[in-house]
């Protein structure tokens, strides 16, 4: 079982900032009413320019069940986050969380 359903970190933790051309009206598969616009190539993931950041397509608790609303169509920088990479260490630390098993 992977650890990201039980985690989510990374979704409460970094800014996503993804191409305009990922957006459902331009082509792509992000759901339009979940991104605002940062200039007229890039997009933002509603809540993760908060402090704290939150994703807003996280739902459940961090740490314990968490889910992605939009996961078969998330962002690039969602799919291409890596479980157990530095990124995910650092964020698990912010949220209290051990490293991923086998992870450095």
């Amino acid at each position: 079982m992977s650890f990201c359903t039980a985690c989510g970190a990374c979704c409460a933790c970094f800014r996503v900032d993804f191409s305009v051309h990922e957006m459902q009206d331009m082509g792509g598969s992000v759901p339009s009413g979940l991104a605002v616009e940062v200039t007229n190539t890039t997009m933002r993931m509603r809540g993760t320019d908060h402090s704290p950041p939150r994703c807003a397509a996280l739902t459940g608790q961090l740490g314990k069940k968490i889910g992605c609303g939009i996961y078969e169509w998330r962002p690039s920088p969602c799919r291409e986050f890596e479980e157990g990479s530095d990124a995910c260490t650092r964020a698990r630390q912010r949220h209290g969380l051990p490293p991923v098993d086998g992870a450095d």
